[in-house]
């Protein structure tokens, strides 16, 4: 897919048999967590530790998924995260879902982290590590 968004971070899971609904595919709240995982994972990358001490927390203020083809199981999905232009306490992320040996879009999603501090409950600024590893890329 092209686009102005620049990829920052792949990651692979499997499916899990779990993963599966009623329907025989995969639920699609599922597709929320496989994006997450990568979000988490690029976070660590740039040595932002997910740790409730911190003086600032990202949270998700929006989240949007477009279920375009139903995964089932066995697989394993491939799910690509880019990011878009910071601002000033927030970074926007998309994120696109295949499954390893296909040449299909399966989901494309998005989600906007927005920096705060905990203590306050107030917006914080984007954190210079995050900042930078934003627009390096």
């Amino acid at each position: 897919m092209e686009h102005a968004h620049r990829w920052v971070h792949t990651t692979r899971m499997p499916v899990r048999w779990g993963d599966m609904d009623a329907m025989g595919h995969v639920n699609n709240t599922v597709y929320f967590r496989y994006m997450e995982q990568a979000r988490i994972e690029w976070l660590e990358l740039c040595h932002y530790g997910i740790d409730r001490a911190q003086d600032e927390a990202a949270v998700i203020v929006n989240a949007s998924c477009t279920f375009l083809v139903p995964i089932t199981y066995p697989a394993t999905a491939e799910i690509l995260m880019f990011i878009g232009k910071p601002g000033r306490t927030s970074l926007p992320t998309y994120y696109e879902i295949r499954c390893v040996g296909h040449d299909v879009l399966y989901a494309e999603g998005a989600a906007k982290l927005v920096w705060f501090q905990p203590s306050s409950g107030k917006s914080a600024p984007l954190p210079e590590r995050i900042r930078a590893e934003a627009e390096r890329y």
